[in-house]
């Protein structure tokens, strides 16, 4: 009797005990949660300063008491948390019936690209706190600085392969235009820098507190006080530093001289995507942007841009579209999204048909989306993923290095995905880029993902200091000015026609003409403090027993 009774007792102890030993883990994933939160369609953007101080301060309890669990499980469950509410819309794929999947084969190809994300961002958090608990040693702010330039490293690394969306710099757009100038100094890492240091800094801040409470050390004098609050101050000091500095780049006023003016219109045809592969559908893109053109051409604009893929068909059957018929009617230039051809393989292009009714220049996307445009490991792959493409023929990127050349100077191109790719536009910026056309599909998915896009595009117009012309599908089709004021956007599943006069530039900000110089600083000064340090440590117990 009494020993059941002293193993009843004995259960919520080892409850507690399991509880605690969970803490971690759900104090992970929910902080990353938060930091997904900051995106649309919730947009909380100021929970980005706070939402990673929760794993730093795991991360540094584990580095300073080697007796506890591992951060690498917590810190994959943050990247999870973060990417896979982030990116969220990628679910927006399913069903996929349109294309000929069936519908249970297309619940499995969404759980899989959203799953497959979601790791591969559990993975680089993950291999962020490893390098933390191996270099971080004792010493806060050098904590911070690795910290801050293992962060920037990583995503440097992850957007220079072919998967890449969600770096926490996006997190402040559109609504924080102010600390996204930031982005004009040394490109988005600019941003994800200045994010991962407040949040390091709050998170230092509360450790010493808490070592100091434990020490009871902070009852002595107001100068213990202060140094365990220093860290929340610099925190509090670098915030405002910071925003001020975007801000003196954000109230540089925009010059706008008349002969460097282009009206721009735009068409939002909103053709659903399961009509892509119908006669029905191709009706329908001729009929509402031949109309919308001649509507626009009507405004006396001086160009039209379409979205990506407006016209579903190959470059040797635009000459003979009602579109490009009334191109040549009206003379007015017109940006028509199609697909080219190379070889026995196709491209998804933008052309440039001039007043003439001819092409006279042409871009070819380069980044394709994984799994959606072209498959990895297709000879793995190949049979057991079908290519999520409105044609039959094999798709190929375009060339890394290309321009686009107009009747009204260079632009800066891009399709859609290319989008959350700076270097794209900062190299065609600093080939003499003078404005953006943006041109996208994204008629796949729920609002929150064209939104994200948007705000995509918002930072590459600050980055470049650029004026930007959007036009999508079905939304959102936007114009914004080089400092991201969105001077016009499209609803949401709509047909549209709109003008807009844009201004061509040739400016060139610190981030054009020198790229990302801010990370591999980062990395060489923490990399060479850390062994300094180690190097003088060494030396100071050298010889003692």
């Amino acid at each position: 009797m009494q020993k059941k009774q002293s193993k009843k007792q004995g259960e919520p102890g080892r409850q507690g005990e399991r509880l605690t030993a969970l803490l971690p883990y759900l104090i992970a994933l929910a902080s990353g949660i938060l930091m997904g939160l900051t995106v649309a369609p919730v947009g909380a953007w100021f929970l980005a300063w706070i939402a990673l101080v929760p794993l730093w301060v795991l991360v540094v309890t584990y580095s300073k008491r080697k007796n506890q669990s591992p951060p690498a499980p917590p810190a994959f469950l943050w990247g999870i948390g973060y990417h896979g509410i982030a990116l969220f819309w990628i679910t927006g794929i399913h069903p996929m019936t349109w294309l000929g999947v069936p519908w249970l084969p297309s619940l499995a190809i969404t759980l899989f690209c959203w799953g497959f994300i979601s790791v591969l961002g559990g993975v680089f958090v993950t291999i962020w706190a490893a390098v933390m608990v191996r270099l971080g040693g004792q010493k806060p702010w050098l904590r911070i600085l690795i910290g801050t330039a293992v962060w920037c490293g990583l995503e440097s690394l992850w957007s220079a392969g072919p998967l890449w969306w969600s770096s926490l710099a996006y997190t402040q757009s559109p609504h924080n235009l102010v600390i996204v100038h930031l982005g004009q100094l040394s490109g988005p890492n600019t941003v994800t820098a200045a994010i991962v240091a407040v949040n390091g800094l709050i998170a230092e801040g509360w450790t010493n507190r808490q070592d100091a409470k434990s020490a009871k050390i902070s009852s002595v004098s107001f100068a213990p006080l202060w140094f365990v609050n220093k860290y929340l101050v610099t925190a509090t000091g670098l915030l405002i530093s910071l925003h001020l500095i975007g801000f003196i780049l954000y109230s540089r006023p925009i010059a706008q001289p008349p002969e460097a003016a282009l009206k721009v219109g735009i068409i939002q045809g909103n053709i659903p995507n399961r009509l892509l592969r119908s006669s029905e559908g191709f009706r329908r893109a001729q009929e509402n942007y031949t109309n919308g053109y001649l509507t626009l051409a009507n405004q006396s604009v001086d160009a039209v841009l379409t979205p990506e893929g407006a016209l579903p068909i190959f470059q040797r059957d635009l000459l003979g579209t009602a579109l490009v018929a009334a191109v040549k009617e009206k003379g007015v230039v017109a940006w028509i999204g199609a697909f080219g051809e190379r070889g026995d393989s196709y491209t998804i292009s933008l052309f440039t048909f001039n007043g003439k009714g001819e092409i006279v220049s042409r871009y070819d996307k380069a980044k394709l989306v994984p799994l959606g445009e072209y498959i990895p490991f297709e000879g793995i792959l190949g049979g057991i993923v079908q290519r999520l493409s409105p044609l039959d023929a094999h798709q190929v990127a375009g060339s890394a290095n290309q321009l686009f050349d107009t009747p009204f100077g260079r632009a800066i191109a891009s399709i859609c995905y290319e989008s959350a790719f700076p270097e794209q536009f900062r190299r065609q910026a600093a080939a003499g880029g003078q404005f953006i056309l943006s041109s996208s599909n994204d008629a796949h998915y729920t609002a929150s993902m064209p939104f994200q896009h948007h705000a995509q595009d918002i930072m590459r117009a600050i980055e470049t200091d650029r004026w930007s012309a959007r036009a999508t599908n079905t939304g959102y089709s936007a114009f914004v000015n080089p400092h991201g004021g969105t001077l016009w956007i499209s609803g949401y599943n709509t047909y549209e026609t709109h003008a807009e006069t844009i201004y061509r530039r040739q400016t060139q900000t610190l981030y054009v003409r020198w790229g990302d110089w801010l990370t591999p600083l980062l990395l060489i000064s923490s990399g060479g403090t850390w062994l300094v340090i180690s190097g003088i440590n060494k030396f100071s117990n050298f010889g003692k027993p």
